[in-house]
């Protein structure tokens, strides 16, 4: 708890900067809030698949400073940092040139256009957000997490402010709306990296971090993008589900699609909690392994999962009886299309607490096999769950059953469920094999 409190903490206030800027273009309009639903699933898959080599670093670091191996927390570290800058310069141009690939996706002239103006901004806060996430876990693998809450406390409020301001025009700012909110965020990012470093250096000074950084170590960055890659198409998986669904429901309309934007909004919030014990697992089990101690690995692993199915049920229960009240935070009252908007959020929200309990098992199931640095069956294993059964279903259930939007959601459970199932059997399969060393 000590550990994984304060890296949930971080999680749920790093949400708390999306979820600004979808309640505050909810105020601001219904297109708006579709083009900047559709822009932001575009962007966390893109900037997920590249926090891969992030997440890399988190059980390289925890293993090789369990073992006080500290040139190689250096050097791992480092070369994240590397990988993260150059997957960034690949993927700019695509969110630049991104009205084409949304039109072509079946995705309406007018909303294709606001998601274009969020990326075209929002992708030059790729290069500081990919940093700060490697920096995170850096700091997190050597379980320094307090200072990184309040560092993420601190941005989610000034990104609150800056919202409010630039994307309404509001204390003599321009109304730049959409633009605005993507204005916000790279600007919040952009201030949180060189803080991250300031702090990582003042703290653990013997490891040198920056020390002659522009020189590539190609040993250290062939391990971070062996054991990243994986990591980076799993997220592509299961954060392309959540995008592809987006899609999907954009087929069905935009007030759909709005709708979709705001439950998704919920479900990610709580998500972080099981992201943020899923984060701690992965320490806990690559210290446990360097120290080789698979007692205390099997009750922590036990310990964490049973935390997860706890949270679950609570956020069930809150899902099924207030489903009308989360929904309509996100809607000015006045607003025509508000009783449209709630009507298909309450039902995408009862497909939220269907999936609750397996999207927690499944990324506690990941964040278990990271700690031990098996990424590439998870990978498969995510591909399958994700892409083979969880958008089949989605497309079936949604379209030629006409169920609709809720139809499409009840995809992502079919998807999560056996996720949940491959991930967790593997791993404490592999456990009672005792293969982890």
């Amino acid at each position: 708890m000590v550990l994984g409190l304060p890296i949930i903490g971080s999680h749920v206030a790093q949400i708390a900067i999306t979820t600004t800027d979808t309640v505050m273009m909810g105020w601001y309009g219904v297109e708006e809030l579709a083009g900047l639903v559709l822009a932001g699933s575009m962007f966390f898959v893109i900037f997920l698949v590249g926090a891969g080599f992030s997440f890399a670093v988190l059980p390289m670091v925890a293993n090789a400073s369990e073992i006080g191996d500290d040139v190689k927390v250096r050097r791992v570290t480092r070369m994240g940092l590397w990988a993260s800058a150059l997957y960034a310069l690949l993927l700019i141009p695509f969110m630049w040139w991104s009205k084409s690939w949304l039109l072509a996706l079946g995705q309406e002239d007018v909303t294709a256009q606001f998601a274009q103006d969020y990326l075209r901004i929002a992708g030059f806060g790729l290069f500081p957000g990919l940093f700060v996430m490697v920096m995170k876990n850096y700091l997190a693998a050597l379980e320094r997490t307090q200072f990184v809450l309040w560092l993420t406390v601190v941005s989610a409020v000034l990104n609150a402010l800056l919202n409010y301001a630039l994307v309404f025009g509001n204390w003599g700012a321009p109304e730049l709306g959409v633009r605005g909110a993507a204005i916000a965020s790279v600007a919040i990012v952009s201030l949180s990296f060189p803080i991250l470093v300031f702090y990582a250096i003042s703290v653990v000074p013997e490891h040198a971090l920056f020390k002659r950084i522009w020189v590539i170590d190609i040993d250290a960055l062939t391990h971070v993008f062996k054991l990243g890659w994986p990591i980076g198409l799993t997220n592509l998986a299961e954060t392309g589900l959540f995008t592809a669904t987006a899609i999907m429901v954009g087929w069905v309309g935009t007030h759909e699609l709005a709708a979709h934007g705001i439950a998704l909004q919920w479900a990610g919030l709580t998500f972080m909690v099981h992201l943020g014990l899923s984060n701690a697992a992965t320490v806990r089990v690559g210290r446990a392994i360097g120290r080789k101690d698979m007692i205390g690995l099997k009750r922590g692993s036990i310990m964490v999962t049973a935390m997860s199915f706890g949270f679950a049920f609570l956020i069930v229960a809150v899902f099924v009886i207030f489903p009308e009240a989360l929904i309509s935070v996100f809607i000015d009252h006045k607003d025509e299309a508000r009783d449209q908007i709630i009507a298909v959020g309450v039902g995408l929200l009862a497909m939220a607490a269907l999936f609750q309990i397996a999207d927690g098992i499944q990324v506690i199931g990941l964040g278990l096999l990271r700690g031990a640095q098996d990424t590439r069956v998870p990978m498969i294993y995510a591909g399958i769950s994700y892409w083979m059964i969880g958008i089949p279903a989605g497309y079936v259930i949604g379209f030629i059953w006409d169920y609709g939007a809720v139809g499409i959601w009840m995809g992502l459970v079919f998807g999560l469920s056996v996720a949940a199932i491959l991930l967790s059997v593997r791993f404490w399969t592999r456990l009672e094999r005792n293969e982890f060393h």
